[in-house]
């Protein structure tokens, strides 16, 4: 071979990670020697953890907060396309690549290592497939069509490596019988685990694969009977979990703030899998970009109004402020949501502020660094900061610390299940079951159950329960795992994201004349007063049908002409 074909060979030796070596030198194991004991193959595995970054590790990293790619947050300027220009080498695309052949590599291996118990070895078949089924469905949802890999690849190998790429239809169905296999085969071991793969994280992941494909196949494919196969598939792996008594929802609206802002999910009967963050061994920096001195990226006034009022009917309209009397100090004064805020939903009383903060009218929301006179103020690009990830016993120093974080993430929970279920079940017409999955939301929220009264603005095109249901979803899920971008692209929508037609995703609060504001540095929608336009550059993001997927990188092409283009790249 001339060169290295396509990423799909990258870390052909994956054995010498120092995460699997430890302190021993880099040419001490090989396939024959690695593979000789259980030990070895629990460490091996141990890099499958790496797979979700739940708040990163410093930094805009992570799974929470930082995708701005949506119509939930506004950035100051526009947040574009991810994908402008086919760019020569992916991210994605070569990572999953080489975690796909790591996952095969165990497969391959595994077979001659004594085992205690058999069970045992099943165990750690089955994480593979898991994880193997996982990667391969990461590049679908991004690419469309990729190469299905069930081997370890080598110069032989000419039917992938120079060959077309296989329909998306085709991987996914090889990845629904990894997952099969694995939440058939994967056993109780680690059962009782809440940061360890075990049976309920296979089906959680199960339930997220299917629940996309099944809508996918619905709204992109038309494939009717595809779309039932894969709801229902998504379904049962909900209700493994739902029926397993093992999990349930923290109490009331502090408890679903919980689960963001604890420093200790040990306890948490809603985590399935959850990150453990330890200062000074794994911090994170999410907490510190929600309410530090740099600007932070604020909800949108489009995510604001798809809260229902605190009674469960359509919101008046009315989302304008006042200027604050309540408060001393150094916020006296300043304008507030409060009366906003506690009329709607109580999940958005969680998820922001009740002051505002912008330009001109910083937030003081905690106590300065040690040794500072005064508190650092927050601004934040819609006026309508963050508060969800905030947890206020964080001492200063380091809750204003890229490095300082140690609030621990959640990556699978019982609150995304239960959506999962709900769209399921709403999909198949099974509405009673659907209903009764969002109630259980809406009661630890404060809410009363469900009322269908459809999409007000009638521009997605479904029934009223699913209108609903993607409603919940949208608002138990803000600023999570992208989950609003991507369900956009599982149900056709994502020409909501085009600013033209939806101004209001790029503007925030209303300000009134009058109030404290840097006309200078914050644009509002009406002159000197009206709702704070974060589109300051006057571009939009303008949809194309391209932007369902993304381009496949130059450089795979011209490795293998063969690989193909995505449509209109």
């Amino acid at each position: 071979m001339k060169k290295i074909i396509l990423s799909l060979m990258a870390g052909m030796v994956l054995f010498t990670s120092c995460d699997l070596l430890n302190n021993d030198p880099y040419d001490s194991f090989t396939k024959g020697n690695f593979f000789t004991s259980e030990t070895n193959v629990e460490m091996y595995s141990n890099y499958f953890y790496n797979e979700f970054s739940a708040y990163g590790t410093g930094g805009a990293s992570g799974d929470f907060y930082f995708n701005t790619l949506n119509d939930n947050q506004a950035v100051t300027g526009l947040a574009g396309w991810g994908f402008k220009n086919v760019s020569a080498t992916d991210g994605t695309w070569s990572a999953c690549y080489t975690e796909i052949r790591r996952a095969n590599i165990l497969l391959e291996n595994i077979e001659g290592v004594p085992f205690a118990k058999a069970a045992d070895k099943e165990y750690y078949i089955s994480l593979a497939r898991l994880y193997r089924g996982w990667q391969h469905f990461c590049l679908v949802r991004k690419f469309g069509d990729c190469y299905w890999v069930d081997k370890t690849l080598t110069k032989e190998n000419e039917d992938i490596l120079y060959g077309p790429r296989h329909n998306r239809n085709t991987v996914m169905d090889n990845v629904l019988a990894d997952l099969n296999y694995a939440v058939e085969n994967m056993g109780q071991k680690n059962a009782d685990s809440r940061t360890a793969y075990n049976i309920y994280v296979a089906n959680a992941m199960k339930a997220r694969v299917c629940l996309f494909e099944g809508t996918y196949a619905k709204y992109h494919l038309k494939d009717a009977a595809r779309a039932e196969k894969y709801l229902k598939e998504a379904k049962a792996a909900t209700e493994a979990i739902i029926n397993s008594g093992n999990y349930a929802l923290t109490d009331g609206a502090e408890g679903y703030r919980a689960n963001y802002n604890s420093l200790d999910l040990a306890g948490n009967k809603e985590m399935i899998m959850y990150k453990k963050y330890v200062l000074g061994l794994l911090p994170h920096a999410t907490q510190d970009y929600c309410c530090g001195s740099t600007q932070s990226w604020g909800l949108s006034r489009a995510a604001f109004n798809a809260y229902l009022m605190k009674d469960g009917s359509l919101p008046t309209g009315e989302d304008k402020g006042r200027l604050g009397t309540a408060e001393e100090g150094v916020n006296a004064g300043k304008p507030v949501i409060i009366d906003l805020v506690a009329a709607r939903d109580p999940r958005l009383g969680q998820q922001i502020d009740s002051y505002l903060a912008y330009v001109g009218n910083g937030r003081v929301r905690y106590e300065g660094m040690p040794g500072q006179e005064t508190a650092a103020e927050m601004t934040v690009s819609t006026g309508y900061g963050i508060t969800k990830f905030d947890e206020p016993a964080t001492p200063s120093q380091y809750r204003q610390a890229t490095n300082g974080n140690e609030t621990d993430g959640p990556i699978f929970w019982l609150a995304e299940i239960l959506l999962n279920h709900a769209e399921a079940c709403a999909e198949l017409g099974e509405d009673a079951a659907a209903t009764a999955s969002v109630n259980k939301l809406r009661a630890r929220a404060g809410m009363p159950n469900l009322k269908l009264q459809g999409d007000p603005a009638n521009n997605m095109g479904v029934s009223d329960l699913i209108w609903e249901v993607r409603r919940e979803r949208r608002v138990e899920l803000m600023f999570d795992l992208n989950d609003r971008y991507w369900s956009l692209i599982r149900w056709h929508q994502l020409d909501k994201l085009d600013t033209r037609n939806y101004p209001e995703q790029t503007q925030g609060a209303w300000i009134e004349a009058g109030w404290p504001i840097d006309l200078k540095s914050v644009k509002l929608t009406n002159g000197d007063h009206g709702y704070i336009e974060c589109n300051t550059t006057g571009e939009h993001r303008v949809f194309e049908e391209k932007h369902y997927l993304a381009p496949i990188p130059s450089g795979q092409i011209e490795l293998n002409e063969q690989i193909g283009q995505n449509p209109g790249w």
